[in-house]
């Protein structure tokens, strides 16, 4: 966690939170066994392993391109994450010479990421900022992945935007500034929670916010990644740093 010498000189207004794996789980051993059913309901010759890695290797490469974050105007169209990984399933099939139907393939995914379970301190971290600050979340995801998602948590957030929402995906500028609208706060203001160094950490300090970096397993920023202002392992220690700033 960060240190009293580091800390921001001021409470934030509203903290602004990422969804997956820093909200809730979103483990590849989950997601392997999602591919083994959509194997078994499409009677596939693959074995979910086998699957995953020849779909993620696309799935990656679809990542590393949507976003050109020296010149965002220059990032190819938006697409959601239900037609890239329809696509990327399709590009399997071919690949293998086989007949699958990769738009189910790609929904199925989008449904999988509707169900994911909270960590065991989401809620009582939230419960303990409500009221306190304004709660967002921004999550690179679909609308059908993260509306309902968040409604099985049961906390009344102030603003939800993902990336099909606005069409564009973090660490690109426009996806913080569109929070920080929804939450009507200012950059100054605002704190940012994400796991990702790059996607988070790096999108946020582009924009000025203060950096929260959930380190669940205990990695090292490395000398090429982004600086958080703030790292933790828990949500519960957000509610405790902001009581520890003076006022």
């Amino acid at each position: 966690m960060t240190t009293d010498s580091n800390l921001p000189g001021a409470a934030p207004d509203a903290i602004a939170f990422d969804c997956y794996r820093t909200l809730v789980s979103n483990d590849h051993s989950d997601w392997r066994k999602m591919f083994g059913q959509i194997i078994v309901e499409q009677e596939l010759p693959f074995d979910q392993d086998g699957l995953w890695e020849k779909w993620r290797r696309y799935e990656l490469q679809f990542r590393a391109s949507r976003t050109v974050l020296e010149d965002p105007s220059q990032s190819p169209p938006f697409k959601t994450y239900e037609r890239a990984w329809s696509e990327c399933f399709a590009q399997v099939f071919e690949d293998a010479g086989v007949e699958g139907d990769a738009a189910a393939a790609g929904k199925r995914c989008v449904e999988h990421l509707a169900r994911r379970p909270a960590f065991p301190d989401t809620v009582p971290a939230l419960q303990a900022l409500i009221g306190r600050v304004k709660v967002g979340v921004f999550s690179n995801a679909d609308e059908n992945s993260l509306r309902p998602l968040l409604k099985t948590i049961g906390i009344g957030f102030d603003a939800i935007a993902s990336s099909e929402s606005t069409r564009v995906y973090k660490p690109a500028p426009a996806a913080f500034n569109t929070i920080l609208t929804m939450l009507g706060t200012e950059p100054e203001r605002t704190w940012y929670v994400g796991d990702h160094l790059y996607d988070d950490v790096r999108g946020g300090n582009d924009v000025g916010l203060t950096t929260v970096w959930i380190n669940r397993t205990r990695e090292r920023v490395g000398p090429d990644d982004a600086a958080p202002a703030i790292e933790i392992s828990d949500l519960r220690q957000l509610p405790q740093i902001i009581a520890s700033i003076p006022r």
